[in-house]
């Protein structure tokens, strides 16, 4: 039964299968994130006539939004459970959608500018307690020795929405308008929390809670990668539709749904590697992949090499998250990991905030390719960390070794 996935030995064999479950409903609810995305930005290009620096802007502030209620989506999870923190964060993706609706029927740009940004601000809200509610929820189902498939399912349901939601989203937008994207955005994360509701929850576990900045503290090299890979991801998001438009190639819609595609692929075939060999070893060959990637896409001078480097983008991005978020998980314990997922994602969500207005502004002054440059620049810094991280896992074993020789 899915509403008893831990309650017997049989019941743990449903756990896998009610993983899936809940990261098909976190699909289809995360859907109204990835519609809005693409066409959020166009529509503040071409409809409200505010330029790429605004577009940029009103992508990341639901990012911004993101940023600052991790931690309080934390402890809710820690206080309360992982469903509690889903099903609310589904109904706020709701209430966003119907915020930014609004924006449709303002003439004045300004004003429809204003009610957009306040519908991305509850949307980054509902993004915040949906996404660590459904980690929480997820480990405690799975298990933590199973923790790097749970985010691996996770991250499979955003990116495979986000693969299916770009074109989904600019075919609404094409037939319907802003108004028609945002209504969908409704619909979608109503199924969602639908098929969540029935499941049971997990109940929280009891201990002692210190401040942010201690748990902060054992974990922000892990948060450092996933911030340098971010930027990457949130540079192609905001800007590779503009690229493509920009440029006047065909089928702008595809270079999400190429990224996407890549980077579900590789969470099916390579989503137990982080549980097996470790997150940080992961973390080194994913970086390396985004680099090329994102330096195919400055360099491109055809829609298919951009194709071939958003590909490739996705594939490096596509293991970072879920591989130093199994070294998260061995690094506090059972009732911090809440507030610890809530830190340690809010690393991700700064850097998709802070991405798309900054790269808004290269973008006005150095051309879209040049975000892509400064992309390729981070995850190659990332790169950097992730050998550093290697190199500081290999010591106490080296050191300990060496010690038993001398005795």
């Amino acid at each position: 039964m899915l509403s008893q996935p831990n309650s017997t030995p049989a019941g743990q064999d449903k756990a896998p299968h009610t993983m899936v479950w809940l990261a098909s409903a976190l699909f289809l609810s995360y859907l109204s994130v990835a519609m809005s995305m693409p066409t959020t930005s166009i529509y503040v290009d071409t409809a409200l006539h505010l330029g790429n620096a605004m577009a940029g802007l009103a992508v990341g502030v639901a990012f911004a939004s993101t940023i600052l209620t991790r931690s309080l989506a934390g402890r809710f999870a820690d206080h309360h459970g992982g469903k509690p923190c889903m099903l609310w964060g589904l109904g706020l993706y709701a209430a966003g959608a119907i915020i930014s609706a609004l924006a449709a029927w303002h003439a004045a740009p300004l004003l429809a500018f204003g009610v957009l940004t306040l519908g991305r601000l509850v949307l980054g809200l509902g993004e915040s307690l949906t996404i660590v509610g459904v980690l929480a929820w997820g480990i405690g189902i799975m298990g933590h020795q199973r923790s790097g498939r749970v985010f691996a399912l996770v991250g499979m349901g955003m990116y495979g929405a986000f693969a299916a939601g770009s074109p989904l989203g600019l075919t609404v937008y094409d037939h319907a308008g802003y108004l028609g994207v945002s209504l969908a955005c409704l619909l979608v994360p109503l199924l969602g929390l639908v098929m969540a509701a029935p499941i049971a929850p997990v109940p929280p576990q009891s201990g002692e809670h210190p401040p942010l900045r201690q748990i902060i503290a054992k974990i922000w090299d892990l948060g450092l990668v996933v911030f340098l890979q971010g930027i990457g991801f949130a540079a192609l998001g905001a800007f590779m539709p503009l690229l493509f438009l920009h440029r006047h190639w065909p089928h702008a819609s595809l270079g999400l749904t190429f990224f996407g595609t890549a980077f579900v692929l590789v969470r099916l075939f390579c989503g137990h590697l982080p549980d097996r060999i470790g997150g940080v070893r992961v973390a080194v060959v994913s970086l390396a992949v985004e680099t090329c990637g994102q330096l195919l896409l400055y360099s491109a001078t055809t829609p298919t090499v951009a194709l071939i480097g958003a590909a490739l983008t996705g594939a490096g991005c596509s293991m970072i998250f879920p591989a130093m978020g199994v070294e998260v998980v061995r690094r506090v314990p059972p009732h911090l990991r809440g507030t610890a997922m809530g830190g340690f994602a809010a690393f991700q969500d700064l850097a998709y905030g802070a991405t798309g207005p900054l790269t808004g502004l290269l973008a006005d002054r150095a051309g879209d390719a040049a975000v892509f440059l400064a992309g390729s620049l981070t995850s190659a810094l990332g790169l950097s960390v992730a050998i550093i991280l290697t190199y500081r896992a290999r010591r106490p074993a080296g050191a300990t070794s060496q010690a038993k020789e001398t005795s």
